[in-house]
């Protein structure tokens, strides 16, 4: 019997970096950003609401504005649509992308000597079956950062478009590891989406997700993968 070819993965996310890890794992990658308004009309986190679920259900949110395109299913190579939601939290307050300079400011600051995690919520959603959801956590120590250190790195631009105003990857910022994924911090948790696509595509490799958190807000479900796991 011929082996099942893999999926392609259709990447709901226009970030550069997102693509570059997943075609250094060799997934076959078809990129379709949702709109943006996708995110922007989302309902806003509830007062009952985790912030795992919340990134899970923001990460939902994205592929689900993905996954409509390709209904019915389409014949020929199957494909699995994947979406990433990535957030600080400092303090269980969550740090997204910031707004303009001052705000990036304000984040690095809050960060400057502390530990903080980094949640992302990532959803596996083959068109026309249900969606598979996981939030992924890592926890990082960053040093303390001087004003002229931090004005220097404002001026750099570096800190646009990434949660917390700082990149894992970029190496300007010294961020230290303490437990958890290098990849889920740059926003796409390989180990978990590895874990996942084999689940869900009934592997025999695969392993058990850590455990299954129900959300009590509204029900969400997803697989939990804590960061000493990890």
């Amino acid at each position: 019997m011929p082996k099942a070819s893999p999926p392609i993965i259709v990447l709901a996310s226009q970030s550069p970096r997102r693509r570059e890890l997943a075609e250094a794992e060799g997934w076959q990658i078809e990129v379709c950003p949702p709109p943006e308004t996708a995110e922007d009309e989302a309902t806003p986190r509830q007062p009952s609401e985790s912030l795992e679920a919340w990134v899970a259900r923001l990460a939902k949110t994205k592929a689900e504005a993905v996954v409509t395109r390709f209904h019915p299913a389409p014949s020929g190579m199957p494909r699995i649509v994947l979406a990433c939601d990535t957030v600080g939290v400092v303090d269980d307050t969550p740090l997204g992308k910031p707004i303009d300079r001052d705000d990036a400011a304000r984040m690095l600051r809050q960060l400057s000597g502390r530990l903080h995690r980094v949640l992302t919520g990532s959803c596996l959603w083959p068109p026309g079956h249900q969606p598979t959801l996981a939030v992924t956590e890592s926890v990082l120590i960053m040093p303390p950062l001087s004003d002229e250190f931090i004005a220097t790195y404002l001026d750099s631009g570096l800190w646009r478009g990434k949660a917390g105003a700082c990149g894992f990857q970029d190496g300007v910022i010294p961020l230290e590891l303490q437990s958890g994924s290098g990849s889920n911090v740059i926003g796409l948790p390989l180990e978990t989406i590895r874990n996942e696509l084999a689940w869900l595509t009934s592997s025999t490799t695969a392993s058990s997700p850590s455990s299954k958190r129900l959300d009590a807000h509204d029900g969400l479900s997803f697989h939990w993968y804590p960061a000493e796991t990890c």
